[in-house]
Parts: C-alpha cells; structure tokens; sequence
C-alpha cells in the first residue's frame, strides 16, 4: 500500500508531495482509497462533504469505531503526515481479520478532504463540513490561488457543492473516532516508546495582516519619500518570533503576497498570513495583540481559529491501557480527530518520530515504528469492537467550540 502511494502528487524536484484537494493528484489518492476498500470486500461510499468511508458491518446499526486520517498535503510535504494513518487503518483491518476477531460494532474506515487546507487556506475542511464546524457558505465561497472556488473545484470533480454541510445523519453513526499519525515533535525521540496517546491540542489559529504602502520606483524614490509597507511587516516578524519565545508559544509567518512583487519597485502592499499557536489562549491572545502592535498600522483579520481540544478522558486512559502504559504528550498541531471530538469521543496515536520534523520532505518515520503504530491502533480498535454497542452521548461543548461556526485551522 506505502509503496502504491508513494508516486502520487510527488514533485520531483522538491521531493515534496502536492496532494491538494480536489486536484489530480486528490483524485488519484481517491481512487486509490476506492481501491482499497473494494479489494477487501467492503461497502465504499463517497459522504456529502466529499469525505471516503469503507465499512465493515452495517453502518445503520450506529455506535461505529471509526478510524482513519487524510491523503492530502501541504505544499512540498512528506509522505507520513495523513498517509500513515490511513494506511495503516487498512493494515489494522487486515491484522484483525487475520486474528480472527469477530467485532460486535461496525468498523469504518476513512479519509477525509483537504485536511491541510493547502489549497483553500482552511484545514479539517471535510470534518468541519461535516460537523457544521463552518458553515457550507462560507466554505463554498474560499477560493484557491488561481481564484477557483471550493463549489467550482467539487463540481469540476463530479460532486454537488449545493449537497455539502453538517451530516447529523453520518455522525449518528459514529461511536468513536481514533486516528494514527506519525509525531510532528519529538517527544517520543530518544525513549523506548514507538507509539504515545495525545492529551491535547493546543489553541490555533491563522490571522492575516494586511500592510498597505504605495508602489513607486526603487531607483528614483529617495529613502524618507518612500511609503514601503515591507519595514513594517518585517517588524512584525520579528516581533512575533520574539514574543513567542517569551510567552512559550509558537509564531509563524510562512506566507506572504507582494504586490507588484518586482524586484525594482517598492511594494504597494504586503500581505501576510501568521498561524500562532500557544498552551492556552490568553497567551495565544498576547502573542497575536503583540505581533499586531510592532505591524505599524496593519489591518489584522482573522482567518480562523481552533480552541484547546482536550480529549476524551476515559478513551485516552483506556488507549494507555491497552497499549501497556504508554505516554500521554500534547501536540500543537490540529487533526481532524480534534474536530471531531466536539461531537464524539475521540482519541489519537502518535509514532515516533526521530528527527521531529513534519510538513517536509525530510519527514521521516521508521518501518519498525510505523509497524508498531499499526499494532498499536489494532489493539485500540479491538478493544473497542469487543465491547458491547452503548448509546451515543455526545461530548459537552466547551465556548468556542466547532458549534460557534467559527472557521478553524491547522
């Protein structure tokens, strides 16, 4: 299966992948999920909001465990951050048919879309969809780099974008939700444990700033007649990366848009995006406030936003258990299980990662590791599918949950 995906979205000179949702390389990734699941014998249907399921049993009878992750990318990303957890969803089936389980609740596999929001710029696309986390307006109207809508990429890929939004009858469905994905830090470096249980995530969230000036000629204007908006978006830059340091958070400007982006003009506008993340959100709060103060009059806009998600407690402990003790590590990253988990419990598995490195062509997990991350989700999924179906209660929402509608990101 790894090696089947390999080829797909790779580009060869970055030695990256670009697996952008409802793209070429989205479409093989697809088809490629589709085959999967027919090759085992299990019912495959495509959700409203364009996420993939693959079940085993009757999805009707409701209180399913859930697994899976995403098959798409950031630009240039690696080939464990999504993949692995699906992947290995389809090894744990084989691993548990093969030991002969016979489960008492149905098992679903899936991949949800665009999960990085590489493309239309908001993450957990599909589980928010689904959730009602944002609503179909909204998300319908995001538009690419190229100007393409979201309703205008699905309907080119043969979906109804008129069909996508909350899917209270799908989350009926749904027991438990755990997901497998490779570390993206390196809390597990260095320790005997391949595979760790996360506690939380941490608040996060993308704000746009907006630096206005006025373009002229960079040969001609003298240096206290220019009004070059680039000095004050440096600033900010540095500002960010200092707070950050300071409050023990995390700030990031890692795109950015000039305008007329020549080498021999002064810029008439500089736009940037920060993703800031941070343990809890009034430090979040300062980072962004301290960042916008050093911005010299940017206009700031946020884009999204995700509070902390703080999983299950009593699935978190029972995954420790099961898997002898293993450790429990927050992360800063989002994941569509921290979607989810406003609606379902829901728990995630990390596998060690040696360098801590993700979002990169350089990130790496080792064969024997991702093997026991597999081992690791059979036995979570086992343990699950043995015990008798129980009603669905739905997880309290905390304020600022996926019910406000906020849009959020990764």
């Amino acid at each position: 299966m790894w090696r089947d995906l390999l080829p797909i979205g790779l580009d060869a000179g970055t030695g990256g992948y670009r697996r952008h949702g409802w793209t070429a390389a989205d479409a093989d990734c697809r088809a490629w999920f589709a085959g999967q699941a027919r090759a085992r014998g299990l019912a495959y249907e495509t959700d409203r909001n364009g996420n993939q399921w693959a079940w085993l049993g009757d999805p009707a009878a409701g209180d399913a465990v859930v697994t899976g992750s995403h098959l798409d990318s950031v630009p240039d990303g690696g080939a464990y951050d999504g993949p692995l957890g699906v992947v290995g969803a389809f090894a744990a089936l084989d691993a548990l048919r093969a030991s002969g389980l016979r489960p008492r609740r149905p098992l679903a596999l899936v991949n949800f879309t665009e999960e990085e929001g590489a493309r239309f710029g908001l993450a957990c696309l599909g589980s928010r969809l689904m959730t009602g986390a944002v609503a179909p307006d909204a998300a319908l109207a995001l538009r690419d780099a190229d100007g393409v809508s979201l309703a205008a990429a699905m309907e080119r890929a043969g979906r109804d974008p008129e069909a996508v939004g909350r899917d209270d009858e799908r989350l009926a469905r749904v027991g438990v939700f755990v997901e497998l994905h490779v570390e993206q830090g390196r809390h597990l470096a260095g320790t005997p444990h391949r595979v760790g249980v996360a506690s939380a995530i941490w608040p996060h969230g993308r704000w746009r700033f907006d630096f206005r000036g006025e373009a002229n000629h960079a040969g001609t204007t003298r240096m206290e007649d220019r009004r070059d908006p680039m000095p004050s978006y440096a600033a900010a830059v540095l500002a960010a990366r200092a707070e950050a340091g300071r409050l023990g958070a995390l700030a990031t400007f890692g795109r950015i848009r000039v305008e007329p982006n020549g080498t021999n003009a002064i810029p008439s506008r500089v736009t940037a995006w920060l993703d800031g993340r941070a343990p809890d959100p009034g430090v979040l709060d300062r980072l962004v406030e301290e960042t916008a103060r050093a911005a010299a009059g940017a206009e700031v806009t946020r884009e999204s936003y995700t509070p902390v998600v703080t999983f299950d407690g009593a699935l978190r402990e029972r995954a420790v258990r099961v898997l002898g003790g293993a450790p429990t590590l927050p992360t800063g990253a989002g994941h569509d299980s921290g979607i989810l988990s406003a609606e379902v419990p829901a728990a995630l598995l990390f596998v060690r990662n040696p360098t801590g490195v993700s979002h990169s062509p350089r990130e790496h997990a080792e064969e024997s590791d991702c093997l026991a991350g597999v081992a690791a989700l059979a036995a979570v999924l086992a343990d699950l599918l043995t015990t008798p179906p129980t009603p669905a209660v739905s997880p309290a929402r905390t304020a600022g949950s996926p019910a406000d509608g906020a849009p959020r990101g990764r």
